[in-house]
């Protein structure tokens, strides 16, 4: 018996809805990544996309001669008490995976709703 019902995944994690006696529990998504486990509200995956993109805006990779290479920093997530460590090649791989189950999170709402009709 299949107990996820996988949304995305990439190189770097995996976002999948957990499911209990055959339904799919699309209150919340678990996003898995780096050793770490999220379980995020459709809001909270949101926030968490809207944290990465201001993360982007404020690391400015541009004029570093670095290029992306340098040290980890600090991304916030949408739980106030943890911060991750990441580079901006992993962070790259987090906002994808993000996005992804995003997207088809999306997806599979609008599919729902357009069998309901």
């Amino acid at each position: 018996m299949k107990q996820v019902e996988q949304l995305y995944y990439n190189d770097f994690g995996v976002a999948f809805f957990w499911k209990k006696n055959d339904v799919v529990l699309k209150d919340k998504v678990q996003l898995v990544f780096k050793e770490t486990g999220f379980y995020l509200s459709g809001k909270e995956v949101q926030d968490f996309a809207a944290i990465i993109d201001d993360t982007f805006a404020e690391i400015g990779c541009a004029g570093c001669c670095q290029r992306g290479r340098c040290h980890k920093f600090l991304l916030k997530t949408p739980l106030n008490q943890v911060d991750l460590a990441v580079t901006r090649s992993e962070l790259l791989n987090i906002k994808d995976l993000v996005e992804g189950a995003l997207f088809h999170a999306q997806l599979f709402d609008y599919l729902d709703d357009l069998c309901m009709n």
